[in-house]
C-alpha cells in the first residue's frame, strides 16, 4: 500500500484537518509565516479585523517537525480517524459539527485561561470523546501500562504534568470533550422517554457534506 493510498484512506474531515496542520507547520518551519500571525487574540480579531486567527490557532502544533509535533499528530490522526470512521460512520456532518462546537467553546474559555493556541486542546477533546465512546477498548501506553480507554485522557494529562507542560491546555480539551459527551449522549438518556437532544447538526452541514441518509431520516 503506497503513501498516497494511506493518505486517502483517512476520512475526509480528519484528513483535511491533519493536512492543514502539517502545511501550517511547514510554512512556519521555513519561516514563510510567523507564529505571531496565527495565535488567538481577542483584540487583534475584533479590533484589527484579523479574523483568520479564529481558525489558525487550531492549526499550530509547534515551529518545527519535532517529537512533540509527531506525538500530537499521531493521537490526532489515530483517534479522530477512529471516531469519524466508526462512531460517526456515514455522518461526516455530525463529526464536523462536533469539532465546530468544541472549537467555539474553547475560543470562549481561552481568554480566561490565557491560552493562545488551541490545537492541542482540540486533540485532547477528540481523545476524550473517543475514549468514552469506546469504553471497553484496552490501551497499552508506551508498552508499560495497560488500561481501559476511558483512562487514556487522564494518563496523557499525567504525562504532560511529568514533562512540566502547561496542563491547562490538556484540561481544557478534556473539559470540552466531557461537556460534548454528556450533552450529546448522556443527557438524552436522562430525559427518557422524551429524549431531549440539545445538540443537533444544522441542515446546511448535512447538505455541505452530502449526508443524504441523515437528511432522509429527518423527513
Amino acid at each position: 500500500m503506497d503513501i498516497l493510498q494511506l493518505y486517502f484512506d483517512v476520512p475526509v474531515v480528519t484528513r483535511t484537518y491533519a493536512t492543514l496542520c502539517v502545511l501550517t507547520t511547514l510554512v512556519i518551519s521555513t519561516q514563510l509565516v510567523s507564529p505571531f500571525s496565527l495565535y488567538f487574540s481577542v483584540h487583534l480579531i475584533f479590533m484589527e479585523g484579523q479574523v483568520w486567527r479564529l481558525f489558525t490557532n487550531f492549526l499550530y502544533f509547534g515551529q518545527r517537525f519535532g517529537l512533540d509535533f509527531f506525538f500530537h499528530m499521531f493521537f490526532l490522526c489515530r483517534y479522530s480517524k477512529s471516531l469519524e470512521q466508526e462512531n460517526f460512520a456515514g455522518r461526516k456532518a455530525d463529526f464536523a459539527w462536533m469539532l465546530v462546537l468544541g472549537a467555539a467553546v474553547m475560543l470562549i474559555v481561552a481568554p480566561l485561561a490565557n491560552l493562545t493556541f488551541l490545537g492541542h486542546s482540540l486533540t485532547y477533546m477528540l481523545v476524550y470523546v473517543w475514549s468514552r465512546r469506546n469504553p471497553f477498548t484496552r490501551i497499552s501506553f508506551l508498552g508499560l501500562f495497560n488500561f481501559s480507554a476511558p483512562y487514556l485522557p487522564w494518563c496523557l494529562l499525567g504525562f504532560s504534568l511529568v514533562l512540566e507542560h502547561d496542563i491547562k491546555i490538556d484540561a481544557l480539551g478534556i473539559l470540552v470533550g466531557h461537556i460534548y459527551y454528556f450533552t450529546k449522549y448522556v443527557y438524552p438518556d436522562l430525559t427518557a422517554p422524551d429524549r431531549v437532544e440539545l445538540i443537533k447538526t444544522p441542515r446546511f452541514m448535512h447538505y455541505f457534506f452530502m449526508d443524504n441518509d441523515a437528511l432522509v431520516g429527518e423527513n
